[in-house]
């Protein structure tokens, strides 16, 4: 039955709850990144360590995106809404309180798990309760949230663990929460989703669960355990590769799959999500990068690393709206090959600037500009993805979406930080080996080192901290360059997608 719409004072209250909720987890998601050192230095742990911190809230979201729609059905949207906004509070305010590197990650996986329906529950609640003319204006409001909190994370995350307990990070969740459920509750109480009973697909689950799962922390402690070479990662390696496979072939043949597969059989779909996916990996590894570098390197507090993130975030908040305005207008592949033209520019760029003594500039235009690829990317692919399903199948795809998104922004820090470390070692090895006395450039420093007041062992390990320094930036370019190049690459697979990209879109930034 069609529910007449939300109007005045109750539609404001409604649009401020449900974004205040997609703020409150995306912030999440970015706000631990600038805080890393500080982590795993107040909780005795080493930084690779500490992006554990990322990794595993962003796949216990991962794996929570595709139950979200049946639990809705199940449960009722708005009630999944509002409980699902309680756990995630109470988990923040676990998190706060963890003792350990381990406490605090098992929290954030619950965090995690709970803050899956947050993002696409306030999209169709937003979509469902606002007069159908207004949707589009709805959607802005609500994008720009999405777009406003990753410049919000670094500065807040930086600020509150130079001056505060790094807890604070989590706390803060905990009044936004209290005011999202107050809202939503006020507005959305009388404005239930019918429910039905319908079977999970409770063998696709497990078999999700365990292969991602096992994918994840094989990605994560492999520096630590040398790889290959260790049995507990061949045993993780061969698990996930199973459960995986097992999974492929279970929801091809299953009624009610919990991940639908057959969704790929749209050009437009696969080449969307393939493209989002992989873009959005390399955009989320070089936003965990970017602020430890800064903070080992060139001795930036967490609240500057900060600063120097944040100005991604200034144009898309300008350029947003108005793209939205014109987008029916444009083709979606032109404006995704500008986003990624964007993209490989500003990584080149950085793999030229960053260098020893470069100054705060040098960090925070990149990311300035970087802010016209970011307006670029998020709205036109989604279109694209979307595109040519019937209205039934967009929810489906876009948690499918949402889902390969969100795992492909973990797996990318994992590969990030491990490579950044093992080209650190080499670099480290290739240039120690021409600090010997033989080489007169080397005996000069010393010289010019003692002459200062240094006894030898302290010229020795300034030596040795610029030669980590030294390795630290040149394994960070090397990622840029990479980046870049990947970016070129995608160029090209966008093309392949075909017009129209209005059929799926009626709604199709919005599921």
């Amino acid at each position: 039955m069609a529910r007449k719409p939300l109007e005045g004072t109750q539609l404001v209250l409604m649009t401020i709850a449900l974004s205040l909720a997609t703020f409150m987890q995306v912030l999440d998601s970015t706000i631990a990144n600038v805080a890393i050192p500080t982590i795993a230095g107040n909780l005795g742990a080493s930084n690779s360590q500490g992006t554990w911190v990322i990794t595993s809230f962003g796949v216990a979201n991962a794996i929570s995106i595709p139950i979200t729609g049946w639990l809705a059905k199940r449960f009722g949207e708005v009630k999944l809404f509002l409980w699902s906004t309680v756990a995630f509070v109470v988990a923040s305010w676990l998190c706060g309180m963890s003792e350990s590197l381990s406490m605090l990650i098992f929290f954030r996986v619950i965090q995690g798990i709970v803050a899956g329906p947050l993002i696409p529950l306030s999209q169709s609640l937003l979509l469902n309760n606002y007069p159908p003319a207004k949707r589009s204006v709805a959607l802005s409001l609500w994008a720009m949230t999405v777009i406003v909190a990753p410049i919000c994370g670094p500065i807040l995350g930086g600020w509150i663990s130079d001056n505060y307990h790094w807890g604070w990070i989590f706390f803060i969740n905990v009044p936004i929460g209290v005011v999202v459920v107050l809202l939503a509750f006020q507005t959305l109480r009388n404005r239930e989703t019918a429910t039905v009973i319908r079977p999970i697909d409770t063998v696709g689950l497990v078999l999700l669960v365990v292969g991602i799962g096992c994918l994840q922390v094989m990605l994560d402690r492999g520096k630590e355990l040398d790889w290959f070479s260790s049995p507990e990662i061949i045993t993780l390696t061969v698990i996930a590769v199973v459960a995986l496979a097992v999974l492929l072939v279970w929801e091809l043949t299953d009624d009610h799959p919990i991940v639908d597969l057959s969704l790929f059989k749209s050009r437009n779909f696969t080449i969307g999500c393939l493209s989002i996916s992989l873009a959005y990996m390399l955009y989320f590894g070089s936003i965990v990068l970017l602020p430890q570098l800064l903070q080992e390197v060139y001795g930036y507090t967490a609240t500057w690393a900060g600063l120097a993130s944040a100005p991604v975030g200034i144009i898309p908040v300008i350029l947003s709206p108005i793209i939205g305005r014109f987008a029916h207008k444009l083709d979606m592949r032109r404006l995704v090959s500008f986003s990624f033209i964007m993209y490989a520019v500003c990584f080149y760029w950085r793999a030229y600037t960053f260098e020893p003594g470069m100054d705060f500039g040098a960090s925070a235009w990149p990311q300035f500009i970087q802010g016209f690829a970011v307006a670029c990317f998020f709205m036109p692919l989604t279109t694209i993805t979307l595109s040519g399903l019937p209205p039934e199948r967009l929810a489906a795809a876009s948690s499918l979406s949402n889902f390969t998104r969100t795992l492909a922004g973990s797996i990318g820090t994992s590969i990030t930080t491990t490579m950044w470390t093992n080209r650190e070692s080499l670099h480290h090895a290739q240039l120690t080996e021409s600090v010997t006395p033989y080489n007169a450039n080397a005996q000069q420093m010393y010289a010019k080192l003692e002459q200062m007041g240094m006894s030898h062992e302290q010229a020795s390990a300034y030596l040795a901290q610029q030669i980590t320094n030294q390795g630290l930036i040149i394994s960070a370019n090397e990622i840029f360059w990479a980046s870049a190049g990947v970016f070129l690459v995608l160029l090209i697979l966008v093309w392949f997608a075909r017009p129209p990209f209005g059929a799926g879109s009626g709604g199709g930034g919005a599921h």
